[in-house]
């Protein structure tokens, strides 16, 4: 079997919510997804969706095609490994979030010549996992209390803060939080690499208090040597890792400089699956709980269920605050259950239902 055709088709995402989560991130109302296919001369056809509200599969569309297709072309789709290689030797001139759509549909595409949902390819582990509320930025406090009571009474067993990065009010936030949904509840924080060193101290200390369940990116990106000093300080663990570009690689030195209790993945900054079960094996290895991180669309986040239930150290599912900045192009897009759980795909491949109607309502362009 060969891989005979690769295209792109763009398709616009309208109506998106106002919506941020740190500086910069507010989205455009309008952007574009990219559901790209992979067809093979057997007929089957692997796929994945590129781009996000903030990230339009426009800006990375044309590189894909111009650089990956003539790599892929020709290749044996259950050549995965080799292609991933291939694609990771390519990333000065073709961006991770191109590779890991790629890689994404080529882990549906195996799933479906092995008749296999991609969990089972990967060694099914579990079944179910908790999904948590991850909100975004709010207009007050009441507006936080608000939101994690509501989660909670409709049987979510998590929520997860993206507060208003300024220490004192993210603190008063907290604190807020924590009364209302009890001492028993599961709260974290991600702060977004909003502090300097002395500012993620005092913040981590208050809600070390709290008792809060992990601290999320208080620093800078690749800030190590602070991560170091904090974590030296903290008790509550330290979830870093989210945003260092790049493969298998990226991991070690936060590892060998002991910086972070956990890891932290997702398929368009790490370039897909492949690097994810690597890292998650990586993460196990130590000792470490890997988090996976929300993927930026609706089928990127049904192939992070996937991944969950193949790995024995990752404790939830991201669902991302509101869902009209986040899921689009599927039918019947994913949702808990009543008891805030999520259950393994049971589909060859990827599974899901892609709104193939949608797109082709909304489609601005195709590239091949």
């Amino acid at each position: 079997m060969k891989i005979d055709d690769v295209s792109l088709t763009i398709f616009t995402w309208d109506g998106i919510p106002a919506t941020s989560y740190h500086s910069g991130s507010a989205a455009s109302p309008v952007s574009n997804l990219g559901l790209l296919r992979i067809h093979t001369d057997a007929g089957l056809e692997g796929h994945a969706f590129l781009g996000s509200a903030s990230n339009p599969a426009s800006m990375d569309g044309a590189q894909l095609i111009r650089s990956l297709k003539p790599m892929l072309m020709g290749r044996d789709p259950l050549h995965r490994e080799a292609i991933h290689q291939s694609m990771r030797m390519m990333s000065r001139t073709v961006s991770y979030r191109t590779i890991g759509a790629v890689d994404t549909a080529l882990w549906d595409l195996c799933g479906k010549i092995a008749g296999l949902p991609v969990h089972a390819l990967m060694g099914t582990c579990r079944t179910s996992i908790m999904a948590y509320a991850s909100s975004q930025v709010l207009p007050d406090i009441a507006a936080y209390v608000d939101q994690a009571q509501s989660f909670k009474a409709n049987g979510w067993k998590a929520y997860k803060i993206h507060p208003p990065r300024v220490p004192e009010k993210d603190i008063a936030v907290c604190v807020a939080v924590r009364k209302a949904v009890g001492d028993d509840y599961r709260v974290a924080l991600d702060s977004t690499w909003s502090y300097d060193y002395t500012e993620a101290l005092r913040v981590g200390r208050a809600i070390e208090e709290l008792d809060y369940y992990w601290y999320e990116d208080p620093l800078a990106d690749e800030d190590i040597n602070g991560y170091v000093k904090l974590r030296q300080k903290l008790d509550i663990p330290i979830l870093a890792t989210e945003y260092p570009a790049g493969g298998l690689d990226t991991y070690p030195i936060w590892l060998t400089s002991m910086a972070t209790d956990y890891l932290r993945g997702d398929i368009p900054n790490k370039g897909g699956l492949t690097t994810m079960l690597k890292t998650a094996h990586l993460a196990e290895a130590f000792g470490m709980k890997y988090e996976v991180h929300h993927s930026g669309n609706s089928h990127n986040n049904l192939a992070n269920l996937h991944l969950c239930m193949a790995i024995n150290n990752t404790t939830m599912w991201e669902v991302l605050l509101p869902d009209g900045a986040h899921k689009y192009g599927m039918i019947d897009d994913l949702t808990p259950d009543k008891d805030g759980m999520m259950h393994a795909p049971t589909e060859p491949g990827i599974g899901g239902q892609i709104d193939f109607e949608l797109i082709k309502r909304k489609t601005e362009a195709v590239l091949t």
